[in-house]
């Protein structure tokens, strides 16, 4: 599990959990970690937001169900106030509105509890790069609300006009756009259209650049709206 990190500062993760025995066994997993320092733990939503200011940590680690002041309040103002401080969200909570209200948040990553050891510790790494993640079935239902969105709501104040968005992009590049909308992980891209992982990388990025993107969430909230225009 442990990341060869060298001289690299270790990523400062804050966890914020209501229930202190999945706080204290997902601290003692991280804190494992070479490349992982738990600087804090929160119990609600209140304490989460003062430690977050007090400790600025690199990645908070969020439950959404949380006493005195929910999870997504909670993200929210973190992301606002503390725009360096990434927020991944790890909660049991997976209805459709929640989802969403949590990446219209800020959320960078969304993963339910069920999630595995690997999965959570490359997510926070992911997220600490400034990464998006979610997993193909949260990304589904992050899609299936934006494609019940209207077009004003959905649109990205800088992204292109749909009619721009395919001639902006390469074939090969078309294809990973399309792929990133339905929720694969870039070795899923890779495995997909038959590059490495570190080709497929590249072309994410590329891409973001060239539709002015700022992750791979709003990636595929372009993506939705190009397929309804078409």
């Amino acid at each position: 599990m442990s990341a060869n990190t060298g001289s690299t500062r270790r990523i400062r993760v804050l966890i914020v959990d209501d229930q202190t025995l999945l706080r204290r066994g997902m601290g003692l997993m991280l804190s494992l970690e070479p490349d992982i320092e738990v600087v804090g733990e929160a119990g609600d939503g209140i304490e989460a937001v003062e430690l977050a200011r007090q400790l600025r940590p690199d990645v908070v680690l969020m439950d959404l169900h949380m006493p005195r002041k929910g999870g997504v309040a909670v993200t929210r103002e973190i992301t606002a106030a503390l725009p360096q401080t990434r927020v991944l969200v790890l909660t049991t909570l997976e209805t459709d509105q929640t989802v969403f209200d949590a990446v219209r948040a800020g959320a960078l990553a969304y993963l339910l509890k069920d999630a595995t050891e690997a999965d959570v510790l490359e997510t926070i790494r992911a997220v600490h790069r400034g990464e998006s993640r979610l997993t193909p079935q949260i990304a589904r239902k992050v899609l299936d609300h934006l494609r019940r969105l209207p077009d004003s709501v959905q649109a990205p104040a800088t992204a292109p006009s749909e009619s721009n968005l395919g001639s902006d992009l390469n074939e090969k590049e078309a294809k990973v756009l399309q792929l990133i909308a339905e929720g694969m992980t870039n070795k899923q891209i890779a495995s997909t259209v038959f590059l490495a992982e570190g080709t497929v990388k590249n072309y994410v990025s590329r891409i973001m650049e060239k539709l002015h993107a700022s992750s791979r969430t709003e990636l595929a909230v372009m993506a939705v709206r190009q397929r309804r225009v078409e």
